[in-house]
């Protein structure tokens, strides 16, 4: 499909009433863990959208422009509202966050196995592991706290077991600057991938940086304060990917396209049908979003959208399905990488004097502080070995023990061993 070719709605008729802004809900007990997931990830790219739009009109000193922004983005903030709203009130704050882990570990892992550039595939296997560790440690929180088992949640569609631990993923903050993607000449999958996961890390690292401290205990609030500090450093490292080339007029229209991709993209995947109706109505608002940000491009930058987005038929659609075999291999292959500057090196090569291990002894000295470290243990303690929900066991030999937590692996030299 190519939104180009459609005929837009006006703008204005865009906006929604109360009634049509506040959806109905979906049911927590038979939810599609797919549709919960298109939910959360949708939620991330509007809050994108209109947080964009809020730095473009403070950094654009035509009134016009500000106005039509002004615009688009009033509609952009009830779609965020009608998209996010359809979590149900009794879906507890640590559900949801099951919920976004999940994305996290799918999309990501979809992302890389259709990502063109290998330099952005890197980037997007190095990631996954650490949000697959997430919800390792999350679904160990539920359990311990409300024996909840995670697997309830996310069904079969996702393993949980250890990726590289979190307590590895602490670096000094030069570790998560990349190189930029040239978008003139990327492919406008990777013009996507980029910008979807971007979004969608950015919507983990703010849930987690508002809510977090409302979580019921203090593990758990530790818990969210350690998870809450990688998330933003996945959101310096995915958003520094970027194109910083690119001007304000491009980057919409880019974040217009994206928007219409996802919503086709998941309308035709969708099987609740109140929620497949969502997302057909935010396609026909998207598409006229779209072509007023290549008419605002044309106004005022004199360029077709045709330099942005050649052709402008969608890629390949997004479509989330069984991606564990693929988690596994980049697991057993990956596991020992950490990030050095712009590139990732197995952590045995660094030299002792890297920053990285002072960034360790700095703020992982004290084993006993570490959240995502004390929520295995305790679990381990109260029920004897930790919660997973493995479909084959974890393919990393010393991540295999279900007794002991490995805080070693990926944060010193020794060389594991895959089974």
């Amino acid at each position: 499909m190519n939104p180009f070719d459609q005929k837009p709605i006006k703008m204005e008729d865009g906006i929604m009433d109360w009634s049509t802004v506040y959806p109905q809900p979906y049911n927590k007990q038979t939810v599609d863990p797919y549709t919960r997931i298109r939910i959360i990830l949708m939620n991330g790219i509007e809050v994108e959208a209109t947080m964009f739009k809020h730095q473009f009109h403070r950094n654009c000193q035509n009134n016009d422009l500000r106005r039509e922004l002004a615009l688009s983005r009033r509609v952009e903030q009830q779609q965020q509202k009608h998209v996010n709203w359809l979590k149900p009130i009794d879906e507890t704050q640590l559900e949801t966050t099951i919920g976004y882990e999940h994305v996290a570990v799918d999309l990501t892992a979809w992302l890389a196995q259709n990502e063109p550039n290998a330099y952005v595939k890197q980037a997007l296997d190095f990631a996954l592991l650490e949000d697959f560790d997430h919800l390792y440690r999350y679904s160990n929180l539920l359990d311990l706290d409300s024996q909840i088992p995670a697997q309830n949640l996310v069904k079969s569609y996702v393993d949980i077991t250890p990726g590289r631990p979190t307590i590895a993923e602490h670096r000094f903050p030069f570790e998560s600057v990349k190189n930029p993607v040239d978008f003139k000449t990327a492919d406008i999958r990777t013009k996507l991938n980029t910008l979807i996961i971007t979004s969608g890390e950015q919507q983990t690292m703010n849930f987690y940086m508002n809510l977090g401290n409302t979580y019921y205990n203090d593990l758990g609030r530790q818990l969210y304060l350690e998870i809450a500090m990688i998330e933003e450093q996945h959101v310096s490292h995915y958003g520094s990917l970027l194109d910083p080339k690119a001007t304000w007029l491009e980057n919409l229209l880019l974040h217009e396209y994206m928007e219409c991709y996802l919503y086709y993209s998941f309308y035709q995947d969708e099987l609740d049908a109140n929620v497949k109706s969502v997302w057909e109505l935010h396609l026909e608002q998207e598409i006229s979003h779209l072509h007023k940000a290549a008419g605002l491009l044309k106004q005022y930058e004199g360029k077709d959208w045709q330099q942005v987005i050649p052709g402008g038929e969608f890629p390949k659609l997004l479509q989330f399905h069984d991606t564990r075999d693929y988690v596994r291999e980049i697991l057993a292959q990956q596991i020992q990488l950490t990030a050095n500057r712009e590139q990732y090196i197995p952590v045995s090569e660094l030299p002792q004097n890297h920053e990285f291990f002072w960034c360790q002894d700095r703020m992982n000295h004290d084993l006993n502080a570490v959240a995502s470290h004390n929520v295995i243990a305790a679990h381990q303690q109260k029920f004897n070995v930790d919660y997973r929900g493995e479909s084959k066991p974890n393919p990393v030999q010393e991540l295999s023990d279900r007794t002991t937590d490995n805080t070693k692996i990926a944060r010193t030299a020794k060389v594991p061993v895959f089974s």
